[in-house]
């Protein structure tokens, strides 16, 4: 399931600026699974460029079959199924980007990703963004860089503020240890990051189990 593609140009693709972010959160050498790994572009940066091993999660046929032409460790699987075929703790990080708000039973999914990972790396957009709020006022679902999709052509089910995905990760026993605000460019945000929740379009968290 891939929300936001992780595609780039063919060739020696840069990062997606977000996902260069999160490639940047992750030390060298880390054993990784990302969840919803599209065509694998961010695991081939990991192995290429930080010495990372890692596997990639996806249920879209096509974006699996580019992954694996990649040369990556690829499963299809659906990841609402759950993730029983991951041993305890066998991934020193586990990734999931823009995906959350497209899975119907966030709870369980993040608790698997606690057991298998020693810390996980999450981004979501945040639906709490002030032209997310003006739209509403006005009288219309949002339509965003973060949420480009119609309300009825959506494949995300649940939408959150950054305030209550944080009440989130606390009430599924993690512990915030980095959250990076991101402005709808997609990079950090600089100025009023005690606003965020009014003023990122999502944000980057790394979690770890409390």
């Amino acid at each position: 399931m891939t929300v936001t593609d992780h595609d780039a140009p063919l060739g020696q693709p840069p990062l997606r600026a977000d996902l260069a972010l999160v490639a940047d959160l992750i030390p060298a050498g880390s054993r990784v699974l990302d969840l919803g790994c599209g065509s694998g572009t961010l695991l081939a940066h990991l192995m290429a460029h930080k010495g990372c091993t890692g596997t990639g999660v996806d249920s879209d046929n096509e974006q699996v079959i580019k992954a694996i032409r990649r040369g990556l460790s690829i499963i299809d699987l659906d990841i609402e199924a759950g993730l029983h075929d991951f041993a305890d703790d066998s991934y020193d990080m586990v990734v999931m980007s823009r995906t959350l708000q497209a899975i119907r039973q966030p709870r369980a999914l993040i608790e698997e990703m606690g057991r298998v990972g020693e810390r996980i790396i999450v981004s979501v957009p945040n639906f709490g963004l002030w032209r997310n709020r003006l739209s509403l006022i006005g009288g219309h679902m949002p339509i965003s860089k973060d949420l480009p999709f119609t309300w009825y052509d959506s494949p995300n089910v649940r939408y959150t503020t950054l305030a209550d995905l944080e009440a989130f990760f606390h009430a599924t026993g993690f512990e915030i240890e980095t959250r990076i605000p991101l402005v709808e460019s997609w990079r950090p945000l600089r100025r009023g990051v005690r606003m965020a929740n009014l003023l990122a379009g999502s944000a980057v968290y790394v979690l770890k189990k409390s």
